[in-house]
């Protein structure tokens, strides 16, 4: 399985953010913000690696998403990315989600208990 890198840009009034999907240790990061105009075909690749990694290698999965921003239809792709890791775990698997935050971003730590809450997932919020 081939790791998954994507470079972030930040153009105009489009933000996407960078990606490093690591299939060798499990460690995948999503950082920068996320302002798409096309969320579904960004997102869609990075939930078909997530699908993909957990019925081929089987092995834990570290999630460190480091967002300083993501409008509604990216909080949508997320949302999906941890149903995703959802499913994993109902069926054996492992992962942990550290998600950080700046520690006065009282808007994006709802946002990440909004997260918590839909899925029913343990996601660890940590405070910049």
């Amino acid at each position: 399985m081939k790791d998954l890198i994507i470079i972030g840009v930040h153009a105009k009034r489009i933000f996407i953010p960078s990606v490093k999907f690591i299939a060798s240790s499990g460690k995948c990061s999503i950082s920068g913000e996320s302002y798409l105009e096309d969320t579904i075909s960004f997102y869609d690749p990075l939930i078909k690696w997530v699908e993909m990694y957990c019925e081929k290698v089987k092995k834990p999965i570290a999630l460190s998403i480091k967002l300083s921003y993501f409008d509604t239809s990216s909080s949508k792709s997320i949302l999906n990315l941890l149903y995703v890791l959802k499913m994993y775990k109902e069926n054996g698997g492992q992962y942990i989600i550290k998600w950080y935050h700046k520690a006065y971003d009282d808007d994006m730590a709802e946002d990440i208990e909004d997260c918590r809450r839909d899925t029913g997932i343990e996601i660890n919020r940590i405070p910049l």
